[in-house]
């Protein structure tokens, strides 16, 4: 039986789900970023409590296809940027052949689920991934905007000030308390 789960944005997203399953004694053939397959089937009672466990760590079980939908498509978009570092690519075209479906499609799904674009998102998650590496302090802005796809730094500074109100020089000389966790953008 495969289900999906709404909030796995890491490997210790993935951690604590296992760790669910073995406490409740059933049996992951596999589990992945927002995507668990166990060995049989679960009875209302097994997926109520199921439910219950995920819930108080933070994550969801999808029941709906729309959300399993959306869900991947963020999956797709954070695995690209956070886990990936591969951000230099199209991801309309990227995230309609991975789910094998139309990008408008998928984007007016998205758009009217989330109330914000696919784009804007993406957009969000880099800003994210900058934060990250500014961070750091390992690169710099150059070296920053090449990993995540942009063109220039100046493209890097303008998207970044738009979303945090901050230059990313700002940011850096705030501090690393300003970030957000995953899913919580």
């Amino acid at each position: 039986m495969k289900f999906y789960v709404k909030n796995m944005v890491c490997p210790r997203c993935i951690s604590a789900v296992e760790k669910v399953l073995s406490d409740m004694e059933l049996k992951p053939l596999q589990v992945l970023l927002g995507e668990v397959t166990i060995d049989g089937a679960l009875d209302n009672e097994q997926t109520e409590q199921l439910k219950q466990k995920l819930e108080g760590l933070g994550f969801e079980l999808l029941d709906d296809a729309y959300k399993q939908q959306i869900e991947k498509i963020k999956l797709i978009i954070i695995n690209h940027i956070h886990h990936l570092n591969d951000s230099r690519f199209v991801f309309s075209e990227m995230i309609a052949a991975e789910l094998h479906k139309e990008y408008s499609q998928l984007s007016k799904l998205f758009s009217a689920t989330e109330g914000i674009t696919i784009e804007h998102f993406v957009i969000l998650q880099k800003t994210e991934k900058a934060k990250e590496l500014l961070a750091y302090n390992q690169m710099n802005l150059s070296e920053i905007a090449d990993v995540l796809g942009y063109s220039s730094v100046a493209h890097l500074s303008a998207q970044f000030k738009k979303t945090t109100g901050l230059t990313p020089t700002q940011f850096k000389a705030q501090g690393i308390h300003l970030r957000k966790t995953l899913d919580g953008l």
